[in-house]
């Protein structure tokens, strides 16, 4: 089953807590997920950004709601305790969604300070963020491949390279990423530094295909010639098209040189990570209060 909503969690959280006593966080998710029938695919489903997992933050936002119309309470620091307003609520038989938890005051408060589409949806207000940025860095990307696909190819091999020192390969030596036309190369285009002390060279292979094109196996096979050709360890094949199963099960079975693949998705991904081709246009800080800081005596 898929991980239910996280006001879906508000009757069972609750339940979970009817004793009175004090239980961790960790103990009020797991009996939550047993309660809920939850398997461990379920509870390693990841949010969209990947930061956490979908369980963790779907209960952490019934927490929170469910604190907020002071059903339940945090007396210390990881630390969850049912209060008498919330064994009412469970003793009342009514169903705890966002509609019970309107007639607090408290809650009315918390709710005023949010648009209503945040707390009447059903994702959690931290989803609604991660999949807006989700919606907002796609559509960046698609509309950096655009840009990308209109470069020359030595330009599209510069950008690779400019792209690599962004990443911090060769950091703090001179020329220490280049464009190169080598002399029967069969298709090194690029050659960089691994470090900063310049011990080794990445050698570079740029193929500026379409998106829906497929590179396959023939084309890393070449690659790896050339690269024992050039007695190269170590060769980065990147792309603005995708590889093919056989291209991507021929690298990872290599065990003379190592060669790692780069199709265009990687490469939008990276270029934005690093902030190649792109600007920053807003910065939100999403901030927790430091439990840390107020368990010292100040």
């Amino acid at each position: 089953m898929s991980v239910p909503k996280f006001f879906e969690f508000f009757g069972v959280l609750l339940e979970a807590l009817r004793d009175g006593e004090l239980h961790s966080a960790q103990e009020v998710k797991d009996t939550i997920a047993a309660r809920m029938n939850l398997n461990e695919a379920d509870i390693a489903e990841l949010v969209p950004s990947g930061r956490q997992t979908t369980f963790y933050n779907r209960v952490n936002w019934a927490k929170t709601y469910l604190q907020k119309a002071g059903l339940v309470e945090t007396p210390q620091r990881g630390k969850y305790r049912i209060t008498t307003e919330g064994k009412i609520a469970l003793a009342s038989g009514a169903r705890i969604d966002l509609e019970y938890l309107a007639k607090y005051d408290t809650f009315q408060d918390f709710r005023s300070l949010s648009p209503e589409t945040v707390t009447d949806t059903e994702e959690s207000p931290s989803e609604i963020l991660d999949s807006a940025y989700q919606q907002i860095t796609s559509e960046l990307a698609g509309q950096l491949m655009k840009k990308v696909m209109k470069l020359t190819p030595a330009g599209f091999e510069r950008l690779v390279v400019r792209l690599l020192l962004s990443m911090g390969y060769g950091s703090g030596i001179d020329n220490a990423g280049r464009v190169t036309r080598l002399s029967n190369d069969e298709g090194i285009d690029g050659i960089i530094k691994e470090d900063q002390l310049g011990f080794s060279n990445i050698y570079i292979q740029a193929k500026k295909w379409q998106p829906e094109q497929t590179v396959g196996r023939p084309e890393i096979q070449t690659f790896v010639g050339a690269l024992h050709g050039q007695q190269a360890q170590k060769g980065l094949f990147i792309t603005t098209a995708k590889f093919s199963s056989g291209a991507v099960e021929y690298a990872e079975n290599l065990s003379s040189v190592k060669v790692v693949l780069i199709d265009g998705q990687a490469l939008t991904r990276l270029m934005i990570k690093h902030n190649v081709g792109v600007s920053v246009e807003h910065v939100y800080e999403i901030k927790r209060v430091d439990g840390d800081f107020f368990a010292e005596e100040l």
